[in-house]
């Protein structure tokens, strides 16, 4: 049998169109049916093994609709899963070694499983794929070798967390081949975590790997980092009348780690100099009664960022419960509204370094023009921002003209964005 012959049997298993259709929406059926073809027929062709063992894994890109930058003070956010994913074809192997080929990158990417040592000079691929590995065995669990052929249609470099979504891929795949499929979202994403901590030097909080683990649309609740309260809601934005749109700005967030390092370590030293260690445990009326010593000893710049803290983890709250009562008009109001604090108050929408590029500041101020004209809908910074995407919410019968205004103007790429109801998982496991 040809390879293309393998790949259309796999695809036409009982149910396969039904779960792409579920993932991707109808509209989008015929072309993921291509793109997993390609992918399972790029995989034969490296690899040149037939079908038999080949599982498909999918981890969903995730949306930050409220709550940017608090998770890693404690905070609440408001986020989901999105149909913009990193999906693989696999195989286990009993060879204690993952190789990987990625779509876009030359080579292969490979792990020895009895070689722990991490190189400086390996590339970041590899050193998430060790850092997962690690990650599975502190927590005592199985891992093993496998092949796999990723590709990604999560736009790097952006907000849209591509890291995460690749890390919850390589734990799910994991997860499935050596563990049973016994890990939930809460367990693969902390490891995802980890390896971006301790063997990627990024300061990340767990948000984006909860986002793209979870699925559907999940309002987070970070008082116990070990323990987040995770309620899982139900909402569609297309039916209540708006489409969700990415946008990118033409900027990216390579190199900026300084800059986001800035964002959490500045309302440490509000908290701190407050006898706190987290601005989840001060209060708006405290930094009121100390502002003389605060502006002193932290800046005022930190302080903003300590009360844009404080409004924002409210504000997830009221989010939450707008969606709850399909409250749209209060939903917007509060979008708006966070919008304008990451812009005024946390101040991430373009580096203190470079005032030449504004990327996001420009989309934005385009955005809200735009809205301000057809008077309805709302737009905000998404993500850790300084650079990469913004949010917009746009009325259904306005989208076509935004989308059009943006690449006039900007001449940038516009993703419609679904929430999906699956994070990460084995395509396999429900068909």
């Amino acid at each position: 049998m040809s390879t293309l012959e393998q790949t259309q049997q796999y695809m036409r298993q009982a149910g396969m169109q039904q779960l792409l259709t579920g993932l991707y929406g109808q509209d989008e059926l015929e072309m993921q049916q291509s793109r997993y073809e390609q992918m399972i027929g790029n995989f034969l062709n490296h690899y040149g093994v037939d079908t038999n063992g080949l599982q498909l894994f999918s981890a969903s890109g995730r949306v930050e609709i409220g709550g940017n930058h608090t998770d890693h003070n404690h905070g609440k956010v408001l986020a989901g899963s999105i149909h913009l994913d990193t999906i693989a074809a696999a195989v286990p192997t009993s060879e204690p070694v993952i190789v990987l080929v990625s779509e876009g990158y030359e080579g292969e990417f490979k792990v020895n499983l009895d070689e722990s040592d991490v190189s400086d000079s390996e590339s970041a691929t590899t050193k998430l794929l060790r850092g997962i590995v690690s990650g599975f065995r502190e927590k005592g669990l199985e891992v093993g070798g496998f092949r796999a052929y990723v590709t990604t249609n999560v736009l790097a470099a952006s907000g849209l967390s591509s890291s995460a979504s690749f890390e919850m891929l390589i734990c799910t795949i994991l997860n499935h081949f050596y563990n049973k499929g016994t890990l939930g979202a809460a367990d693969i994403s902390k490891i995802g975590q980890y390896a971006e901590n301790q063997y990627w030097n990024k300061p990340s909080g767990l948000l984006d790997q909860m986002a793209c683990a979870y699925g559907g649309m999940v309002a987070m609740d970070f008082a116990d980092p070990s323990q987040p309260q995770v309620e899982q809601l139900q909402y569609d934005f297309q039916a209540a009348g708006y489409s969700m749109m990415v946008v990118n700005t033409g900027g990216n967030h390579a190199d900026l780690t300084e800059d986001y390092a800035s964002v959490p370590n500045e309302m440490f030293a509000v908290a701190h100099a407050l006898g706190a260690e987290f601005c989840r445990d001060i209060t708006l009326e405290q930094i009121y009664a100390e502002l003389p010593r605060l502006r002193q000893e932290t800046g005022d710049r930190a302080i903003l960022r300590a009360m844009h803290f404080l409004e924002e983890n409210r504000r997830v709250d009221h989010q939450v419960e707008a969606l709850r009562q399909d409250d749209m008009p209060a939903f917007l109001r509060l979008l708006t509204a966070s919008g304008n604090s990451s812009w005024k108050w946390l101040q991430n929408c373009y580096r203190d370094s470079d005032h030449h590029d504004q990327s996001m500041a420009i989309a934005l101020a385009i955005t809200e023009i735009y809205l301000q004209d057809i008077g309805c809908g709302a737009c905000r910074l998404h993500g850790g921002g300084f650079a990469g995407v913004i949010l917009a919410v746009i009325p259904n019968e306005h989208a076509a003209g935004y989308r059009a205004l943006i690449e006039k103007t900007l001449g940038t790429s516009i993703f419609d964005i679904r929430i999906r109801e699956k994070g990460a998982f084995c395509l396999n496991a429900f068909l």
